[in-house]
């Protein structure tokens, strides 16, 4: 049942539409699945076999929804009623929210069956996943090895084999970091294309979408999160068909820039890493686009202190909401020393220096973008190291900031796409010599996921990864 689970979630859907398959026998499957598997993994927070049998029990055949009867997990950050949602941390520890996000509703308007919730760090602040509420969630590919984060256990959770599809979100690399390190393909779309609604309104750098195993995956789950909700206050503008569609049309020659130069100054790219971006910037040249190697414009020091400006009240905000519906004032003993710190210095600060942060950053994305503009897409590595040993970035300890900033060290290519917008997808393309995923990411235009896509479906096509078992998956 687990090598089931690891079929294409499109697949999937097309088993329990035909009849082949039901979808109570899928869901049995990875709620099994995820039994046997997650005590050594880590990846779940929270199971739900009741409500997901009663929910796969709604499904039948010739059902035409395009994730119909597939078992996903959604990120212990995104409310799913019934169930806890705790971001990590013992703060939120007894909030059960009493309606879904709207995300996450339109998940399950697609067919797909929740079966649980998957971990994080501590309200999402590194690109790890080993918060002190739920201890350390583990690589399949190597348990000693971070799955990356903040969307860790959902990449886990795929990786691993327990469910075909798991939802992340991206506000500095969540879901491409933590792809990148289980050998997954991770898009993030683009800045207003999925409604962060309804407790939240717009967001400057986070957006949600979901860790698969293919791009027709990837795309089906993108059709399925996108589009405005009422009360949005900016949206994306409507792709001219679905992302399904226009994923599986060649795109044609593109001009294609290849950056290894790291977005944030003092990182240094491991040379596996590059061979990598390398290897997919030869085979892309091969497939008749135009690939030129450039020095990007990103690298300047005063971004990632603007980012860390304008990042640090995001998570304060956090802290707050977590305290008004704990209804008292937090305490240092509440959260991990790395959050509690943002939190000083958020409410240390003042109003004009967060708007001077945010006004910084938009006058920067303005300048890249219209950088970009002269390419059809942008090449990048995906990490500047293979997956760091867990224990390597947690937050805690007498000087948390030192994680903070070394987790800059090893994402400097992620969070850069985040200040501007654009979409950007993580592609597995290769094993280091440790059996460890390497993965390379492309950078679209702004609001034009299709071209990433597109692009990922012709790397796919020409060196296919999905079929890659991670060695410690079944122990």
């Amino acid at each position: 049942m687990t090598e089931l689970l690891r079929r294409p979630a499109l697949e999937l859907a097309a088993l329990v539409r035909d009849g082949e398959l039901s979808a109570v026998e899928l869901t049995t499957a990875a709620l099994q699945a995820i039994e046997r598997l997650d005590p050594a993994i880590g990846a779940f927070t929270h199971v739900a076999p009741e409500s997901a049998l009663a929910a796969a029990g709604e499904i039948g055949r010739g059902d035409p929804r395009p994730l119909c009867g597939v078992p996903i997990a959604i990120k212990d950050n995104r409310a799913v009623a019934g169930m806890p949602l705790t971001n990590g941390s013992d703060l939120f520890a007894d909030v059960v929210p009493p309606v879904d996000a709207f995300c996450v509703r339109r998940l399950r308007d697609a067919g797909a069956v929740i079966v649980g919730k998957t971990a994080l760090p501590e309200f999402g602040i590194l690109p790890t996943t080993e918060s002190r509420r739920h201890g350390p969630t583990r690589n399949p590919w190597d348990r000693e090895r971070t799955p990356g984060g903040s969307s860790g256990g959902a990449a886990a959770a795929v990786a691993a084999g327990m469910v075909p599809l798991a939802h992340g979100n991206d506000g500095g690399g969540s879901i491409r970091i933590p792809a990148s390190c289980c050998g997954l393909v991770g898009l993030k779309p683009a800045r207003g294309r999925v409604s962060s609604g309804p407790s939240a309104g717009q967001s400057f750098l986070t957006c949600d979408g979901a860790l698969t195993r293919t791009i027709a995956d990837a795309a089906a789950a993108l059709d399925a999160l996108a589009g405005y909700e009422p009360g949005d206050a900016a949206w994306a503008p409507p792709p001219p068909a679905p992302f399904a569609q226009l994923a599986a049309r060649p795109p044609g020659r593109l001009r294609i820039a290849l950056a290894l130069n790291p977005a944030f100054e003092g990182a240094t790219l491991d040379p596996t890493c590059e061979r990598a971006a390398r290897d997919a910037a030869q085979l892309l040249q091969s497939l008749g686009h135009e690939l030129i190697e450039v020095t990007a414009p990103w690298a300047r020091g005063e971004l990632l202190s603007a980012f860390t400006r304008a990042f640090g009240p995001l998570i304060a905000m956090g802290v707050y909401h977590g305290a008004r519906l704990a209804g008292r004032e937090p305490t240092e003993a509440d959260v991990e020393p790395l959050t509690w710190e943002m939190w000083e210095r958020a409410r240390e600060s003042d109003v004009v220096n967060y708007l001077a942060a945010q006004e910084q950053l938009e006058g920067a994305a303005r300048e890249l973008v219209a950088w970009m503009a002269g390419y059809d897409a942008v090449l990048t590595p995906a990490l500047a190291t293979p997956p760091v040993a867990t224990g390597t970035i947690h937050g805690r300890g007498p000087d948390p900031w030192a994680y903070y900033r070394r987790s800059w060290m090893f994402t400097p290519y992620t969070a850069i796409v985040n200040v501007t917008g654009q979409p950007a997808i993580s592609l597995p393309w290769d094993l280091d010599a440790d059996g460890l995923p390497l993965a390379v990411q492309l950078i679209g235009p702004p609001a034009r996921e299709e071209v990433p896509l597109a692009l990922g479906a012709q790397l796919e096509a020409a060196r296919p990864w999905a079929d890659r078992t991670p060695r410690g998956a079944d122990r």
